[in-house]
């Protein structure tokens, strides 16, 4: 069994990745924005991390980067979960740290996919 963090503003969004991922037998943390989430992830300390891009207070790039940085959390995996599907988004991502980029609106399969590969 796995830890996962979701850091993610929208209660919906949260929800729906919790089931995917305490379906495949996971234990799930929550965070709802970068700030917490990092704050969480340091307490935590999960086996992977899944991060929406878009938030208040500190956006998932930030977010990621400050994770990579922080000698703790700088392990863990990282995968970015957005609307954001441009190519530029997703070099970007990759180039704060993240270990995938999951684009919204994705299927269970998808997620069960991601998280099978890093964990």
């Amino acid at each position: 069994m796995a830890t996962i963090l979701i850091i993610d503003d929208t209660e919906t969004d949260r929800q729906l990745a919790a089931q995917v991922v305490r379906s495949m037998g996971n234990e799930v943390f929550f965070a709802t924005n970068g700030e917490e989430g990092l704050a969480r992830a340091k307490e935590v300390k999960p086996d992977l991390i899944l991060l929406d891009v878009v938030m208040p207070k500190q956006d998932g790039f930030a977010t990621c980067r400050a994770l990579k940085k922080e000698t703790t959390t700088a392990e863990i995996p990282v995968v970015l979960i957005t609307s954001k599907g441009a190519e530029t988004d997703k070099f970007w991502g990759k180039r704060q740290g993240a270990a995938a980029y999951l684009v919204k609106p994705y299927g269970p399969e998808a997620l069960r996919t991601v998280i099978t590969d890093l964990v």
